[in-house]
């Protein structure tokens, strides 16, 4: 007869139960995670084919799940024997093939987008069970993404021109080929020149000119060209006046809508200075905050009368832009020459004068970059700055960032064509310098 186990056993039987259960309970969530990619795919592909006649389809959203499901299995028995992982890897490879090849015997087409499709939901799976959740799920969620965007994309490149499509390859290849193989490390005089975060300039700026081609042809010169600005300012509005200033010198556009663009981007770099503050150095918020607004609302003031002032959009809804060089390098090469020039001061600045020439190495580092100038802020001793001296300290290089720009869009757009753009910023610059005093007595 069964006796029941005594309390001492059964405490120990309850916690080696538990254990198991903790242990299998990481494989049973990748194995979910797994299916459920495969899931997240066949919705959209079962939905792209909906209106397909049964037996025509290729797969739907239960045999994408199970693909997903199947290569979760691959990364499972991995651990345990490699070499059954690869038969089930293979195996399912194959049946994704014979698939393809039926289906496109049958509807006469050929389309390798349901076959890839189905062997990148099975690698998929075998990421989520093999320690690369995150990896799974991104490659998963941006498949989804793509196959959605098929008309979109489609329509997309009906519409581009051979001009367009070789600055999009110049930009890949400066992009996606060049930067990578770029060394990481410092070169040149007192170590200042690093080739990787120099080129990046380079894809910055040649990007955000591009960037706002395409958004002009898509949304009008005027809406275009303000939403370019505005998102290109939260990553660097110097990259963003260049590349304006580059359409300025080229006539590209209303040189007034261009110049309140410019100066839409020095209103935002203000207003993400003040967020970069409070998140990295909030000792210096209140003064901080005392001197970006000012020059902000100044800055937004001058882009609101340049609008005012400029041409008016067609009213038809047509939006032609002028026929140009989308992807100009000078600009970009020039800039890249102009902070090289700076970085070699600021060094200079350092060696000489070492931690007594912080400020100024900020400053002059912080003409180009003022990010840099608050996490170096921010990453500094609480004691060795208060309130009031950190916020000078960034005053400085939030001036000259400005004043930068005013001369990047006077040396490239040239004095006719940039003395608008270069007015604003320069307006902007005397707004932060007049709240000097303010933030003094705080």
């Amino acid at each position: 007869m069964f006796a029941p186990p005594r309390r001492a056993e059964a405490g120990l039987y309850g916690f080696m139960t538990d254990l198991a259960v903790s242990a299998v309970f990481p494989t049973i969530m990748a194995l979910s995670l797994a299916l459920g990619l495969g899931l997240l795919i066949g919705v959209q592909r079962g939905w792209a084919l909906r209106n397909a006649p049964d037996g025509t389809r290729f797969a739907g959203i239960r045999t994408f799940g199970l693909i997903g499901l199947a290569g979760g299995l691959a990364g499972v028995l991995h651990a345990i024997d490699a070499s059954l992982a690869i038969i089930l890897v293979t195996a399912c490879a194959i049946l994704i093939l014979l698939g393809y090849t039926r289906t496109s015997r049958m509807n006469g087409s050929v389309s390798g987008t349901a076959s890839i499709v189905g062997l990148l939901t099975l690698g998929c799976g075998y990421l989520a069970t093999a320690g690369h959740q995150q990896v799974a799920s991104a490659i998963a969620v941006l498949l989804t993404v793509i196959l959605a965007l098929r008309s979109q994309l489609h329509g997309w490149l009906e519409h581009l021109t051979e001009l367009e499509i070789g600055a999009i390859a110049r930009f890949a290849l400066i992009a996606g080929a060049i930067l990578p193989l770029l060394p990481d490390r410092p070169y040149g005089p007192y170590d200042a020149w690093n080739p990787r975060h120099l080129w990046m300039v380079v894809v910055l700026v040649s990007g955000f000119s591009f960037i706002g081609y395409l958004a002009c042809k898509r949304l009008g010169a005027r809406n275009g060209t303000l939403a370019t600005a505005g998102a290109g300012a939260l990553v660097s509005s110097t990259a963003v006046t260049a590349a304006l200033a580059s359409r300025l010198r080229e006539d590209d556009g209303d040189r007034r809508m261009l110049s309140a663009a410019i100066a839409l981007a020095s209103a935002v770099m203000f207003l993400r200075v003040l967020v970069l503050v409070g998140a990295l150095a909030p000792i210096a918020l209140n003064g901080v905050a005392l001197l970006a607004l000012p020059p902000a609302i100044t800055s937004g003031i001058a882009a609101v009368w340049m609008l005012r002032s400029a041409l008016p959009e067609p009213a038809d809804g047509a939006h032609p832009v002028k026929i140009r060089n989308p992807f100009d390098l000078w600009p970009a090469i020039g800039m890249m020459a102009l902070i090289m020039v700076v970085s070699v001061a600021s060094r200079w600045m350092l060696v000489q004068f070492g931690q007594a020439g912080l400020s100024a190495t900020l400053a002059i580092s912080g003409a180009i970059d003022v990010d840099a100038a608050i996490i170096t802020i921010g990453g500094l001793p609480a004691p060795l700055l208060d309130a009031r001296t950190a916020a000078l300290v960034l005053a400085v290089p939030m001036i000259l960032n400005t004043l930068f720009k005013a001369a990047t869009a006077l040396s490239i757009a040239g004095w006719t064509k940039g003395r608008a753009a270069a007015a604003a910023l320069a307006l902007s610059a005397v707004a932060c310098v007049a709240m000097l005093p303010l933030v003094a007595r705080l």
